[in-house]
């Protein structure tokens, strides 16, 4: 499909950038002849997610995974940059508050994300007491639609009369899937959902999310490390290192044939359940300090095909030839690294 046939995104993020000031006070600064010290979190992210599917962003911890998504849900205002929602821009304060009711968020921690001195049923009901059009008015309407929502996620109606700390780790975030679709979203932003769980439990909210997805026809930002979990859920992936997106390209092909030097150590570093034989490279190195990035292309320092063209100029993200990725990556886009079969 080309460019000009594809779908118009739901939601696109246009050179985003979000910058923290972590200076020392002001008197510390002066005393100790300390400069500014500046955070580029997110530094010119590009993104356009298509109704309906699942799009997967990785990335070692700290690279800025999160950051895009507070940026999306409107927690964090970018410094620079567009965030579009049916195309009508939403980054401004007070911007479209009634498009910004068509996204909610999945956070990581299931045990910290609900509050404990709460009834189920007063979490899952917050949202609807904040949006009433969102729910027919009166107490048995709100009880009857929180009811339906715990067991559109596998849990009882009587639930909703408990406290988080009666239910287990799985059975929380659940809860928290529940809470996200009862302002009936279009669009859910999943911050590591699945990382704080046993692996069998993981898979089973994954496979109530995909259930979820197809019943209510969502769209999914699915952030995480855990690449074996990306692969089974996302339909695109973007890999993103030290604020930028290095790599973006459909699962399958992502997988199979890596592009970037970055994406290549992240999956080499996966155990190979299969014994293939394959030769594999263990991630090289540390991600070096976001308050002082190297220059050129930030992976240079743990590259093996840096050049120095790679340590003086950063490299953008461009279609690799013949192939359905993007790819910010000189040697890539030189011929200089093997394609792998």
């Amino acid at each position: 499909m080309s460019p000009a046939d594809a779908p118009p995104p739901l939601v696109e993020l246009v050179n985003v950038a979000k910058t923290f000031d972590v200076s020392p006070p002001w008197l510390n600064r002066l005393l100790e002849h300390k400069r500014r010290a500046l955070l580029r979190a997110v530094n010119g992210v590009d993104l356009a997610i298509v109704r309906g599917e699942t799009f997967g962003l990785v990335g070692e911890s700290g690279c800025g995974k999160s950051t895009v998504a507070r940026l999306i849900v409107g927690l964090y205002r970018p410094t620079r940059g567009e965030i579009r929602y049916e195309g009508k821009r939403i980054d401004r304060a007070g911007a479209a508050p009634a498009l910004r009711r068509n996204m909610q968020m999945i956070f990581q921690d299931p045990y910290a994300s609900l509050n404990p001195r709460w009834r189920v049923s007063d979490i899952i009901a917050e949202p609807l007491r904040a949006h009433p059009d969102q729910v027919s008015a009166g107490r048995h309407a709100l009880e009857a639609r929180v009811g339906a929502l715990l067991e559109q996620v596998g849990l009882a109606a009587a639930d909703g009369a408990k406290y988080p700390h009666q239910f287990s780790g799985g059975q929380r975030q659940r809860i928290s899937i529940a809470r996200a679709l009862a302002g009936k979203p279009a669009f859910l932003v999943c911050d590591e959902p699945t990382s704080a769980l046993d692996v069998s439990v993981q898979a089973q909210v994954l496979n109530l999310m995909r259930s979820l997805q197809r019943e209510l026809g969502l769209t999914f930002l699915f952030i995480s490390h855990n690449l074996a979990v990306v692969h089974h859920i996302a339909d695109r992936v973007a890999v993103m290192y030290l604020g930028r997106i290095v790599e973006r390209a459909p699962t399958k092909p992502l997988f199979a044939r890596p592009r970037h030097p970055y994406t290549r150590m992240l999956l080499d570093a996966v155990p190979d359940l299969e014994l293939s034989g394959k030769s594999r490279t263990a991630v090289a190195g540390e991600v070096p300090n976001p308050l002082a990035p190297p220059p050129g292309c930030a992976f240079h320092p743990r590259c093996p095909h840096a050049n120095e063209r790679c340590r003086r100029e950063v490299p953008r993200l461009k279609p690799v030839t013949g192939a359905v990725a993007d790819v910010a990556c000189h040697a890539v886009e030189e011929g200089r690294i093997a394609n792998r079969l």
